[in-house]
């Protein structure tokens, strides 16, 4: 049996300039962190019954893996040619799906390295998310960036450069324990309740990059310029940072945001936060605000009542603090078994 883990992510700046439209004409760049929230999967043999078993909100069983319907799964068993006899695999999360926080590919992270694992490979952090970024935009033809797969791969805060040439250079942002703790202190996230498919939202943005090109450019070229503040310590002029951020990105599509989400927006500001963000492709998921810890008591009210108002009873707060750990294995017995 092998178990996997990967770390969900918080983007700060920069997403959405690692869809293709853009890095192949511009460096795009992203600031980022994982988070103490996890995909889990769990990879075995299925010895006495040779059947392709997936579990996840539901339970499949299929004689080949072209029957599957979990497309991820299917997808990735065909590509690695894993056809002949039977695996079992379960995942479960700490977060539901479509939160905005990158669960996605930090599943198809999980599910490339432990496939790999599984027939005796070992790859690198970084080769584990070309895999899974292969699997997600190149045979899968989902119109997304491939920021997620990497934050999720490596862990910790790093800054991403997506390049022309595909490659892409993570180089981790080394913050020391006490400007870390600081910005966790300051930090609230809260899922909205409203869940949506990313593909869906970066399908109409990248078909707008080329009339959005300047504005793009302008999120990549704040990144470097949010690290020196992240590195200082000045969490107001992240906030501010990430306030612009996403007043920028809001004009990339007309899909990013909407009444719903600008309202929880504003009442959180209006209610204490210096400044924050939708995390993720937008359209809805999970609230991102920065503010001073004794405002944070005012801003969990004003929001829970906006919520309710607005009848969104999956809305809640998600206690989140920052990890280093990437995608790792936790745990392999598979190859002695077949030793």
């Amino acid at each position: 049996m092998i178990l996997v883990r990967a770390p969900l992510r918080i983007s700060f700046i920069g997403g959405g300039t690692d869809l293709p439209g853009f890095y192949r004409k511009y460096p795009g760049r992203v600031i980022s962190t994982t988070i103490d929230k996890f995909v889990y999967l769990v990879i075995k043999p299925t010895k006495l019954v040779n059947r392709f078993i997936v579990k996840y909100q539901k339970t499949e069983v299929a004689k080949h893996p072209s029957e599957l319907q979990h497309s991820r799964i299917r997808a990735a068993l065909l590509h690695m040619n894993i056809t002949d006899e039977g695996v079992e695999i379960g995942s479960f999360a700490d977060i539901p799906a479509k939160s905005g926080l990158g669960s996605s590919s930090s599943f198809s992270v999980a599910l490339m390295k432990g496939l790999n694992t599984y027939v005796g490979k070992k790859i690198s952090k970084y080769e584990a998310a070309n895999a899974a970024a292969n699997l997600e935009i190149d045979l899968l033809k989902e119109p997304i960036g491939k920021q997620d797969q990497f934050i999720a791969s490596f862990g910790g805060f790093n800054t991403l450069q997506f390049n022309s040439d595909e490659s892409v250079d993570v180089t981790p942002v080394y913050l020391d324990y006490k400007k870390r703790a600081a910005l966790e202190d300051h930090l609230l996230v809260f899922f909205t309740g409203i869940t949506r498919d990313a593909s869906s939202v970066l399908a109409n943005q990248s078909a707008l990059v080329p009339e959005k090109f300047e504005i793009y450019k302008k999120m990549s070229d704040s990144v470097m310029d949010f690290k020196k503040v992240l590195l200082a310590g000045d969490i107001r002029a992240m906030a501010l940072m990430l306030h612009e951020g996403w007043e920028r990105k809001k004009q990339l599509s007309a899909n990013v945001s909407s009444s719903v989400i600008d309202a929880l927006y504003s009442e959180g500001v209006k209610a204490g936060a210096w400044g924050g963000k939708i995390a993720g492709a937008g359209g809805g998921g999970c609230l991102v605000f920065l503010t001073h810890p004794s405002e944070k008591d005012s801003v969990r009210r004003a929001l829970k009542k906006r919520a309710e108002e607005f009848g969104l009873g999956d809305f809640q707060e998600i206690p989140t603090r920052f990890t280093q750990s990437g995608t790792d294995i936790l745990f392999n017995s598979h190859n002695a078994l077949v030793s």
